[in-house]
């Protein structure tokens, strides 16, 4: 252990360094050994943190909750409605009274304001669990998945498809470029990531020696990419009525074995799910009544497939959320760890 990250905010990964993403990495990959070797890591021992749920989750509470405990903190969940934060309480008095009862906050919510607002206010770390603009946590499982089965990550190539302009595909632009692995957003014109914020990922790729592409041609998106990647195509918060409008927009962007044709032979293909492949949940049993589809954003073919790392994925954002946490708030003892 370091203390480069002591004290510090998770909120967005262009407030960190290249070799600050490379530590989280490789700090999880040391916390992923200990979990599977049933080493006790409980370094937090004694600490509490609090976890505000304004959106709804699985994966990143379960994570959160799980990595807390292993490190021998106790959590607080608040979920949508369980607190005044907005209502009664602003967000900046809200963060300083947590900031004094816990050691450290998580927020998964809406817009990146807010979570910048509990940050300002807080005197302990705060990490963004997901918000509207960014999913950074998301970000250090997928690079740790990648390099698990790749090895170097620089001068790979990943392509995201469908919705470009998302959380996901915004953070997985910004952590590519950070990474020195090209880049490509695959999709609509329309539904392209935010000009600035593609500008100032280019002048990173341009120091990390990587690209950023954007085109809405499949066959150039895709082409030699090592991870074909993609989410879901209305985003948690976003309105049911636009679901017929992204159907139709994004239905060329599909991942199906086609597709992953086109890609690398090695080429894997990622999600940070939940994924409309079938029909076993009731959202996608009504999408299928109202559209007639089945499948969505990838083909239960591509899902299932041996090609499909999304489950060895989202395992990961357990042992990333850990090293966030244990980065963060690491203990003056804990320096010569290695």
């Amino acid at each position: 252990m370091d203390d480069r990250l002591k004290g510090r905010d998770f909120l967005k990964l262009l407030d960190f360094t290249p070799d600050e993403i490379r530590y989280l990495i490789d700090l999880s990959a040391e916390l992923k050994k200990f979990k599977k070797n049933r080493v006790s890591h409980r370094y937090l021992e004694g600490m509490n943190v609090a976890l505000i749920f304004e959106k709804t989750s699985t994966r990143t509470r379960c994570a959160f909750e799980v990595a807390a405990h292993d490190l021998g903190m106790g959590t607080t969940y608040l979920g949508p409605g369980s607190s005044q934060m907005g209502a009664k309480e602003s967000v900046a008095d809200t963060a300083r009274i947590l900031g004094s009862m816990f050691d450290g906050i998580e927020y998964r919510g809406f817009g990146q304001d807010i979570v910048q607002t509990l940050a300002d206010y807080a005197d302990v770390p705060v990490w963004n669990g997901l918000t509207n603009e960014f999913h950074p946590t998301q970000m250090i499982a997928d690079m740790l998945t990648v390099q698990e089965v790749f090895g170097e990550l620089a001068g790979r190539k990943l392509t995201f498809m469908g919705d470009a302009r998302n959380n996901v595909a915004n953070s997985l632009m910004v952590v590519c470029a950070k990474l020195g692995m090209d880049y490509c957003a695959c999709g609509p014109a329309d539904r392209m990531p935010d000009e600035a914020l593609i500008e100032t990922c280019r002048s990173i790729a341009a120091e990390t020696g990587s690209t950023i592409t954007l085109t809405d041609d499949v066959r150039e998106g895709v082409s030699g990419a090592s991870v074909v990647y993609t989410d879901i195509w209305v985003s948690m918060g976003e309105p049911y009525e636009v679901w017929e409008q992204r159907i139709k927009l994004l239905s060329p962007y599909q991942i199906n074995s086609d597709v992953m044709g086109m890609a690398a032979p090695d080429a894997i293909f990622m999600h940070c799910l939940p994924s409309y492949h079938n029909t076993d949940t009731t959202v996608a049993q009504d999408i299928h009544k109202r559209f007639g589809i089945s499948e969505m954003e990838v083909t239960d073919e591509v899902f299932e497939s041996e090609r499909s790392k999304v489950f060895h994925e989202g395992e990961n954002r357990l042992h990333s959320i850990k090293a966030v946490m244990l980065a963060t708030l690491v203990p003056d003892d804990l320096y010569d760890l290695g």
